[in-house]
């Protein structure tokens, strides 16, 4: 499957989060028990939710090292944290963006796309990328994931 890639400008978006700084591989067994206080909390916080949607913040720190992952959800207005739940958002800038339709599982194909795109038109990722989960829906062929990998300024 051919996954498009855009440049576009991002701006950022207000999350609710749980930080973990673990291993890629930890990734999969991490999110879910963080996106579940999340949603405690905001259940919590009346007219902090709408309508937004679940949102991983991936910031790494070294290649082949640990991920600092923000497990969030899209709120609408600033708030107090409490516990391990905290503020948070997404950067903000010049990005590369792909939206993957599909399962999960295939989520590489996007992040590969986005590579090629950055190194032919020479650009450089900062190590910040995201990943914006839609509704699912009951084909999981049909679910989209936007996933977005902010670049460094373009040189003149």
């Amino acid at each position: 499957m051919t996954v498009s890639v855009s440049l576009q400008t991002v701006h950022c978006r207000k999350l609710a989060a749980v930080r973990r700084e673990i291993a890629p591989d930890e990734i999969g067994a991490a999110w879910g028990p963080a996106l579940d206080k999340v949603w405690d909390f905001i259940r919590s916080e009346p007219g902090l939710w709408a309508d937004g949607h679940n949102i991983f913040v991936y910031r790494s720190n070294e290649p082949g090292g640990t991920v600092l992952c923000e497990f969030g959800v899209e709120v609408t207005r600033s708030f107090e944290g409490a516990g391990e739940v905290y503020p948070s958002e997404t950067p903000e800038g010049e990005a590369a963006v792909a939206v993957h339709r599909g399962p999960y599982e295939r989520l590489n194909e996007a992040y590969d796309a986005i590579d090629a795109w950055i190194a032919a038109n020479r650009r450089e990722p900062t190590g910040h990328s995201w990943e914006i989960y839609g509704d699912p829906a009951p084909d999981s062929a049909l679910t989209e994931t936007t996933v977005v990998r902010l670049l460094r300024p373009a040189l003149p």
